[in-house]
């Protein structure tokens, strides 16, 4: 096992599931806040479609991913002209792949953490001259801090093992979209299996020290 091969594909991950946990947190962050406090003809419709991630197939959101932003769609195309290529195949394409697979849990976290959080306490701060950004940070953010680092992390761990859409949005090209999963997989179908075993015992170790943290933080909130 050379050293430059096993660590390439677990920089990438890391890499790639920072930048995607962020993006998901931000994105599930306004949504969560929103959807917490508004009330809509429609609203189980796309709450619906914001969840849909998290059950369908990850093959399923790669085609839905390719199809959106393929190079035949007028999304794409408009991705290439501005930034001179197309955004399939390349590292931003799986971090777009992770951020999708895990943005339904990380949105599911925050929007439960916002309806934990006390009405009352936050009318009263309006009632006092508050401002909606006011009460959000002086109120909102530290009762719910909690879910907000759970929902982090549980994002994290999700990315980090996100495969089926990577693999059809971004592909496994080693130095650039090989994550781990990618490579534990074409380390299986060539035979490779003490690499792959390595790799596997890296995912497991990464993923269960983001699922003990957040345990951790529930059982203290308890």
């Amino acid at each position: 096992m050379h050293n430059e091969n096993f660590w390439s594909p677990v920089l990438i991950s890391v890499e790639v599931t920072l930048t995607a946990s962020i993006l998901a947190f931000a994105i599930a962050l306004a949504a969560s806040w929103a959807m917490a406090r508004t009330s809509f003809r429609g609203k189980v419709l796309v709450e619906t479609l914001l969840m849909l991630p998290l059950v369908l197939p990850p093959t399923v959101v790669g085609f839905g991913l390719l199809v959106l932003l393929g190079r035949n769609s007028w999304l794409g195309r408009l991705i290439e002209w501005l930034f001179h290529q197309p955004v399939i195949f390349t590292w931003w394409a799986a971090v777009i792949a992770a951020t999708v697979v895990a943005f339904p849990l990380v949105y599911q976290t925050l929007k439960t953490g916002f309806e934990s959080v006390d009405r009352d306490l936050e009318d009263v701060a309006r009632t006092e001259g508050a401002s909606e950004w006011q009460v959000f940070r002086h109120i909102t953010l530290p009762l719910a801090w909690r879910f907000l680092l759970s929902a982090y992390l549980f994002g994290f761990a999700r990315g980090i093992g996100e495969f089926g859409a990577t693999l059809m949005f971004a592909g496994n090209i080693p130095g650039k979209t090989e994550t781990i999963p990618t490579a534990i997989y074409l380390a299986v179908e060539s035979g490779n299996m003490e690499t792959a075993t390595y790799w596997v015992l890296t995912i497991v170790v990464m993923s269960y020290a983001m699922l003990g943290l957040v345990h951790l933080l529930r059982s203290r909130h308890y």
